[in-house]
């Protein structure tokens, strides 16, 4: 048995559709075994052994989905890497990782193959790899594989220091798309609009596994576009974005509720919701987003309830199957209910450690198997658990803790504001001086003084910002996530001099 692929592929009907393509073309489930069995042929061609690591960096294709179930059916580590990665960010995957084959664009294969053996696929499923995978047998011995064998390896973002690999073994990957299915009820009949990138444990680990563990289909675009994700609406049962999907879906004049009215499930992720998007988009819809919260080493840890309420700035309760508490980031001491801490999570869906970084690994983990997310949070009386922000996000001024989210959520109810982004930065008194970004998409008349005196009623003197910057749009990744890092480099000598 190959549990993940197995699994991917034992749920849907022969004759039931798994991926539309933009074509109007079909792959049905009972093409699964043959096109997988070919591309599983082309990668053993090419050297591929169980337990080497394959690097894909490609643009969102099927034939790019095809060949993460290869991989995996094949006994082989898929390591997906971001498209937007320069040859330099490139060296440091491939060195790391020393994958066996690089999977690349053709365009940028001369400079990729400085750092190892490649092969190619393009946006359009063409390729040296491609033209292998239509040439070879269609038969193929499944590699054996059991839940503590490595599925994949996904690097997370590397805010701080060395990007770590995050090992994801066929339980992890297994344990939460079943937990998933159940929890969202997917069945057979459903339909999700595929929009989101495959190089992300959301597009590719979420979206993807939850759709084929259900024996459900996916419309499949190469990327999101608000017009025509409400043109395809009526045709489908779900979509699952990022907070940007739905910020730009609000601006579409045709966002009502009999557009919406064949959609059973949004689902949002990869970024906080704003509590202002959650509420519009009921008010537009009568349908209420349901988010979620997870991360590259875990998959989802809670979510919203489908039956029940979805209660807006919060993720929900943890998984059935995951165990969730919050400890005090300093002594490690478990806190109450309502107390900001760390958040710590334990279950079938934690990752195996960091690629070759024991001691990261060690760091990170405390005795049975409490895996320390770096995020800060609290749990509500209703069990809800709120996501304050990163560890590392937390300010620290005139030595009092300041959480931004706490700020960021009386800043973004002032009008005039899109959205607004708080960050520490090196202040010569107090250590940090909270910092207050926002964006107002190049309309407005805010001043930093009608912020800083709206805000005066509002917070706490230490919470208040001591400066308030302006820009049109906040920067982000590709998932949508702010980078704060970024912002606190940009105006990093504020208070000098």
């Amino acid at each position: 048995m190959n549990l993940l692929f197995d699994t991917l592929t034992g749920f849907g009907a022969a004759g039931a559709p798994f991926l539309e393509r933009p074509d109007g073309s079909v792959i049905r489930y009972g093409d699964l075994d043959g096109l997988t069995g070919q591309w599983a042929n082309a990668l053993a061609g090419l050297g591929v052994q169980p337990g080497d690591r394959v690097a894909v960096q490609v643009e969102k294709s099927p034939e790019n989905l095809i060949l993460y179930l290869a991989t995996v059916r094949i006994g082989a580590v898929f390591l997906p890497l971001n498209t937007a990665y320069t040859l330099v960010e490139l060296e440091y995957f491939i060195g790391d990782a020393e994958p066996a084959l690089i999977v690349c664009d053709p365009a940028v294969e001369g400079g990729v193959a400085k750092l190892g053996k490649t092969t190619t696929l393009d946006a359009k499923g063409q390729g040296s790899l491609a033209s292998l995978a239509a040439s070879a047998s269609e038969a193929f011995e499944t590699v054996e594989r059991s839940p503590e064998d490595l599925a994949a390896i996904c690097y997370t973002s590397g805010t701080t220091g060395r990007s770590k690999g995050a090992m994801l073994t066929h339980g992890n990957l297994t344990a939460n798309a079943l937990t998933l299915v159940k929890l969202w009820e997917f069945t057979g009949a459903d339909v999700l609009i595929h929009a989101l990138p495959i190089y992300h444990v959301h597009g590719l680990f979420v979206a993807t596994n939850v759709i084929m563990a259900a024996g459900a289909s996916v419309i499949f675009r190469a990327k999101f576009d608000a017009a025509e994700v409400l043109e395809l609406m009526p045709r489908a049962t779900a979509l699952m974005g990022v907070p940007t999907f739905y910020t730009r879906l609000l601006d579409q004049a045709g966002l009502t509720p009999e557009a919406t009215k064949g959609i059973r499930l949004f689902i949002s992720g990869s970024a906080p919701l704003l509590a202002e998007t959650h509420r519009e988009f009921e008010a537009r819809t009568g349908q209420v987003i349901l988010e979620r919260y997870g991360m590259t080493e875990t998959g989802m840890n809670t979510s919203n309830p489908y039956d029940g309420a979805r209660v807006a700035g919060t993720v929900g309760p943890a998984l059935p199957d995951v165990a969730l508490r919050i400890s005090d980031a300093e002594s490690g001491a478990p806190m109450a209910a309502g107390e900001i801490g760390m958040i710590e999570v334990q279950g079938p869906n934690v990752f195996a450690g960091y690629w070759r970084m024991p001691e990261k690994t060690a760091a990170e983990f405390k005795p049975g198997g409490w895996f320390i997310t770096g995020d800060l949070g609290k749990i509500d009386e209703a069990g809800y658990v709120h996501i304050v922000g990163r560890g590392k996000d937390l300010i620290i001024s005139g030595g009092l803790n300041v959480y931004p989210k706490e700020v960021e959520a009386e800043i973004d109810a002032l009008p005039g504001v899109v959205e607004s982004a708080v960050i520490g930065l090196a202040h010569p008194d107090l250590g940090e001086g909270v910092t207050a970004v926002i964006a107002t998409g190049g309309k407005g008349n805010l001043t930093e003084e009608a912020v800083l005196a709206a805000l005066s009623e509002r917070l706490a003197r230490f919470k208040q910002p001591r400066r308030v910057l302006f820009v049109d749009d906040l920067p982000r990744n590709a998932m949508g996530k702010v980078q704060k890092a970024l912002l606190r480099e940009t105006h990093a000598g504020l208070y000098r001099g």
